[in-house]
């Protein structure tokens, strides 16, 4: 997805609802700021407040990244996946976050299911998220962090996670490499 195009479809759905900014940012629990900084300065914010944008306007997250009629079945091939949204971090070189939509399609899905690349980050900007739902994640490649309410945990290739993702958590790649991932969000 374009750098304007996630903002550009939240201002879409936001005037398709007749909804100011500040009406979408009090029914989404965030800032005017925020929403005005995602609609015209192309922040990329990470998932949780973009499901709290997708609870608000009523769609569900997928509809922030494709805009595809429902077909089944969907298939994923790894040759033809291309980003459909990059989460880029000022000081880092290379992108914090890549989600690759592995739903992509299929309009009427109940789970969000992505291969996601993680590219280290300082301590420092680690922030902890809280949102509805589930989360089950399967490390693909290098190792990751998850830090899931008081609790820390480091898995490698091959280790999977799953939580209720209203509990405050973390996920970031562990070390100085980057790492893969496959996750799937559950969002009532």
């Amino acid at each position: 997805m374009g750098a304007d195009k996630l903002g550009a479809r939240v201002r879409k759905y936001r005037e398709d609802r007749s909804l100011s900014r500040e009406e979408l940012a009090d029914a989404a629990g965030l800032k005017t700021e925020f929403i005005a900084a995602l609609e015209d300065d192309n922040l990329y914010p990470s998932i949780g407040p973009l499901q709290k944008l997708a609870r608000a306007l009523n769609v569900r997250l997928g509809t922030f990244m494709d805009d595809a009629v429902s077909r089944d079945p969907i298939v994923s091939r790894q040759g033809d996946r291309e980003a459909d949204l990059t989460m880029q971090k000022a000081r880092n070189k290379c992108a914090a976050f890549r989600f690759h939509s592995l739903g992509k399609g299929k309009s009427d899905r109940n789970m969000e299911p992505f291969f996601i690349e993680i590219c280290p980050e300082p301590a420092e900007d680690r922030k902890l998220s809280s949102h509805q739902g589930e989360e089950f994640i399967l490390v693909n490649k290098g190792s990751i962090r998850v830090v899931y309410g008081k609790e820390e945990h480091v898995l490698g290739p091959g280790d999977s996670i799953y939580y209720n993702s209203i509990v405050p958590h973390y996920v970031g790649a562990e070390g100085d490499a980057p790492a893969e991932i496959y996750a799937v969000i559950y969002y009532p």
